[in-house]
């Protein structure tokens, strides 16, 4: 391979472009990570020795790729070896000044020597301009035998910069000058027309740090970067960290630690994070910083992964004055809403900085440090592992497990582990250990958050009632139904449950209809979603048991600056959920209190012109929206009331995206909230997307009108009334939005809102980029025009007369089957047919079956569908090709419980493998242990393949040694009181015996 095949043009060397199902923002980490530290601050070799022993320990939770000797990423950070540097700057002829008053950057950069040249004299221009002196540059000496062939391919020139503070210059201010340096140059150099742009980073540029870090495996640090084996090299401190890049691609820059923190984990809020500090930079002010503020954007420095990201935002709420107790405490909080027992002052703490700004939610270890103190903390749900050691002569250990250093029982002082959203601190200066306790009770009492809180902030509850509400108009509810898709499915099988339970409805089993972008139906546009898994978490958060982590509350208003603390930021709206009544919203629509002010923006547009008219709609939408904004107004309520004959709705996830996704961009989204007043919500996944893609609360009046329809004839379950039905309604909601939450390891409301944790499926890219910006769309597909098409459908169907054939609403039929609704692959023909093979025994009939099953090219249901069997132009010879008995061995069944498909489907399955040497699969229902023996015939009823899900439904000693293959799900669907989707109604005597539950309970 030459040097031009193997060096990116412009991009981050080892990361291919966005290309097919791969693009590089989806980059993730599952890491081990751990730190060394003296607690007196006494620096040496042997902490760096030890640092380097723990990281070697963690090599099994990194990877490696097709080239064993090339690692995810490996680092080490260290304080600033002074006595090293100045012996070696010396010799090279250049004076180092006092340790604190000069910085140190550890550089990546252009392996061309012209480009590099280049980006030296960017990055020396600037920090001349920004008042700092350029000591020198010193060639970092690397190993590159050390190191895999892939690692090699894609390794920068690694210099150390060495540049001197003006002389009086406080050491705070330099690490300020420093970070600016740092982001004037990433920018600058990002711009140029460099063609090696891609190898330019900077791993650290402090007065205090230094990284040593690359796309290695932890036994070859040293070797690399062999100045980390000699002895002049000390450090009180050593921050580790091992890599596992998650299916995504391993690269230098990607390698931890970041400047300040190591992680274990993922951050699954990462875009709305990013979009909301994104937004947050036009009203950031500091006197710290001064008119530098405005050299540090962007914020969150582009192509990052998450970790990347979580440190840009710790630097930044670090340089502006803030402790890093302070900021760690900011960005991951613990459960504090839940707490019955926490204390009224540092309550107030956390709410009064839910109001500032979200966590950054998802399972996380965290280690950090600045140089001074070095902790490390965990997430909420205490989602990740951290255990710590403490000996009698001050050394401390932590790492993401136990035993990664030897250290002998009687200098064990105490050890522990760490707990979730608490924090473990070592102040070398103050050189002590800082409990978790004394950590929160300064930080809570450093301001007087409570009074703020009881002066600032304001509820529903106290806002003046309103002289008029929105009533329901049952005249015209049947044609708003239509109008909005509504169909009888939507009455009967959603809306009348959640009255009549308070829970979601639930079903199992999957789908057969075809998806959204195939189907012949008119869609609404929450249906071309679908929510994103989380890839390192498949989180394990039970949203009923571990309620006191979950929480709906939200602080709707104008966010101010978050890098200042004042009475006025908590002057927000709380709400206790996003669901909002007509009497609420119209509370909200006429409030005058403090900068609280709302304006109403219709989202309707005329249904006769089609894809221009809604074309038009959205512009205007959009810019009235933006003008709302810059004259004061800080609620924007977005209405599609007013439907008529001519008017039909802009679907309302699309007028909320394209309004939240403009004032991004402008960086205003965070001066206000929006308000969704639609019709069109009316199951829980409606609500899920709203809300992650930016709204602040929902106001369904046609939902609500129709409870109270349904309450006025008669219909509502046990004479429900009105009011009772709504309640109802919205603790299904809510109820479904935590579980939807969950799913994704995220617990917080504050979080969920604008992270965008979906994949449109079947939307086309100019659709998604330019109103769902950032979403994920793998397959293109649809455009504006299909959706103004689908939405005249409805509102042509809702305003044409009747005919005496057709019922009030649409049948539906994606639940049940129906002649004039939607396509199911399992439909009477196909199912008779299969019936008639079985009972007939009639090869034929099943060739017809499987005739109907395949001809999906022709009614498209699956993506599979979409697809043809492409024959080769030359046959292969017969005998090359392995025989059909020896293909199906290799078959294997769906994991398909018993419970949620019959004891004769389930046995009949694992007969069917077993004579044909495949294997079925039990599902995690359980199997019963009769099937263990085989049959008089020989037959066997055995599933080989047997699932543990995290509520180990029928799990025994007995049903594990009868497995031949062990599949153990976490948390996917499977806890009790849901198991998996399995309604209780299906749990029979049988089934909950096999399942060791309770009958009636899934």
């Amino acid at each position: 391979m030459n040097e031009m095949e193997k060096r990116p043009l412009g991009g981050v060397p080892g990361l291919p472009p966005a290309q097919g199902l791969y693009h590089p923002a989806n980059e993730r980490d599952a890491c081990g990570m751990g730190f060394v530290a003296n607690v007196g601050g006494q620096k040496s070799h042997e902490i760096i020795l030890q640092g380097i022993q723990v990281l070697i320990n963690l090599t099994h939770r990194g990877a490696c790729g097709c080239d064993p000797e090339t690692g995810d990423g490996a680092g080490v950070l260290i304080q600033i070896p002074h006595e090293f540097f100045a012996r070696q700057c010396a010799a090279l002829g250049f004076k180092l000044p006092a340790p604190g008053t000069y910085g140190v950057g550890m550089t990546f950069l252009p392996v061309e020597k012209h480009e590099r040249i280049q980006c030296e004299g960017i990055l020396e221009r600037i920090a001349r301009e920004e008042g700092l002196t350029v000591l020198g540059w010193r060639d970092t000496p690397v190993d590159a035998s050390a190191i895999g062939r892939v690692a090699r391919g894609s390794q920068p020139y690694i210099q150390q910069l060495f540049v001197g503070a003006p002389v009086g210059m406080p050491e705070d201010a330099l690490e300020r000058k420093l970070y600016v340096v740092r982001k004037r140059a990433e920018r600058e150099i990002l711009e140029t027309d460099v063609d090696e742009r891609g190898y330019f980073y900077i791993p650290s540029l402090s007065a205090r740090t230094i990284i040593y870090k690359g796309l290695l495996l932890a036994p070859q640090i040293a070797k690399f970067y062999a100045e980390l084996s000699d002895p002049h090299v000390k450090s009180a401190l050593c921050l580790v960290h091992q890599r596992f890049s998650t299916n995504t691609f391993p690269s230098w820059p990607l390698a931890h630690p970041y400047r300040y923190i190591a992680h274990n984990g993922e951050i699954n809020t990462l875009r709305g994070n990013v979009n909301w500090m994104n937004a947050r930079q036009s009203v950031l002010r500091s006197p710290l910083f001064g008119d530098d503020l405005k050299k540090l954007s962007p914020i969150i420095a582009p192509n990052g992964s998450d970790s990347a990201n979580f440190d840009n935002a710790v630097e930044l709420l670090l340089q502006a004055g803030r402790s890093l107790p302070h900021v760690m405490s900011i960005l991951i909080p613990e459960a504090w809403a839940g707490n019955p027992h926490m204390k009224a002052e540092k309550r107030a703490y956390y709410e009064y900085h839910a109001s500032l700004m979200e966590p950054w939610d998802g399972p996380a270890a965290i280690a950090f440090t600045d140089g001074r103190v070095i902790g490390a903390t965990l997430d909420r749900n205490g989602l990740r592992p951290g255990r710590y050691v403490v000996t009698h002569d001050g050394l401390v250990v932590m790492a993401s497990e136990a035993g990664v250093l030897d250290i002998e029982p009687e200098r064990v002082k105490s050890k522990g582990r760490l707990q979730p959203g608490k924090m473990f601190l070592v102040d070398t200066v103050e050189g002590r250990i800082i409990s978790d306790k004394e950590i929160k009770r300064q930080l809570a009492y450093r301001k007087p958050y409570g009074q703020w809180l009881h002066d600032n902030q304001i509820t529903l509850d106290q806002l003046p009632e309103p002289q008029r509400v929105h009533g329901s108009d049952h005249e015209t509810i049947l044609c708003r139904q239509r109008a909005f898709g509504y169909t009888e499915e939507d009455i009967n099988m959603i809306l009348e449950p959640m009255v009549r339970t308070g829970e979601e409805p639930v079903g199992s089993m999957g789908t057969d209809t075809p998806l959204a972008c195939l189907s012949d139906q008119p869609q609404p546009l929450f249906n071309y979603f679908k929510q994103l898994f989380a890839q390192v978490t498949n989180p394990p958060i039970d949203p009923i048991r571990e309620e006191m982590v979950m929480l709906l509350l939200s602080y709707i208003g104008t966010e101010r600056n978050i890098l200042e603390e004042t009475p006025e930021n908590c002057h927000t709206l709380k709400l206790p959920h996003p669901i909002l009544t007509n009497r609420d919203l119209e509370k909200l629509r006429r409030v005058s209190r403090g900068d609280l002010l709302a304006t109403t923006l219709p989202a309707l547009f005329l249904a006769s012109e089609g894809e221009p008219g809604l074309q038009r709609a959205l512009d205007e939408l959009s810019r009235r929206a933006s003008l709302s904004v810059s004259s004061g107004y800080t609620l924007l309520i977005l209405s599609d009331r007013g439907v008529d004959r001519n008017y039909a709705p802009i679907p309302s996830l699309l007028a909320l995206a394209a309004v939240h996704n403009l004032l991004v961009r402008e960086e205003t989204r965070t001066q206000v909230a929006i308000i969704i007043e639609s019709g069109e919500p009316r199951e829980v996944m409606h609500f899920a997307l709203l809300i992650g893609f930016g709204a602040s609360a929902v106001n369904p009046y046609l939902a609500i009108e129709t409870m109270e329809d349904m309450a006025r004839r008669g219909y509502l379950p046990n004479g429900a009334t009105a009011e009772t039905a709504l309640q109802q309604f919205t603790k299904a909601i809510n109820k479904g939005l935590l579980k939807t939450f969950s799913k994704m390891g995220i617990s917080t409301l504050q979080s969920y809102r604008g992270a965008q944790v979906f994949e449109a499926l079947g939307l086309s890219k100019g659709l998604v980029d330019k109103y769902f910006t950032g979403t994920t769309s793998r397959l293109g597909g649809i455009g504006l025009d299909v959706l103004a098409r689908e939405a005249q459908m409805k509102h042509e169907f809702a305003y044409r007369p009747m005919t005496e054939f057709e019922t009030e609403l649409a049948a539906g039929g994606t639940y049940h089957f129906r002649e004039s609704g939607e396509y199911h692959l399992l439909n009477p023909q196909t199912i008779s047919k299969l019936q008639q093979a079985v009972r007939e025994s009639s090869y034929q009939t099943f060739q017809e079956y499987a005739e109907l099953i395949d001809q999906q090219n022709q009614k498209l249901c699956t993506l599979r569908g979409l697809m043809t069997i492409k024959k080769s132009a030359t046959p292969i010879p017969a005998d090359e090709v392995e025989p059909a008995k020896e293909i199906v061995k290799r078959f294997t069944t769906g994991a398909m419980s018993f419970g949620s498909i019959s004891k004769e489907a389930h046995e009949t399955l694992a007969v069917a493998m077993n004579r044909i040497g495949g294997k079925s699969n039990t599902g995690e229902g359980g199997e019963d242990e009769a099937r263990y023996q085989p049959d008089l015939n020989g037959d066997s009823r055995r599933s080989a393949v047997k699932q543990v899900a995290s509520a180990r439904f029928g799990v025994t000693t007995n049903y594990l040694i009868n497995a031949d293959e062990l599949q153990i799900k976490m948390a996917q669907g499977a806890k009790p009181g849901e198991g998996g989707q399995l309604p209780g109604h299906k749990v029979d005597e049988v089934i909950a015996r096999l399942r060791h539950s309770t009958p009636g309970v899934g």
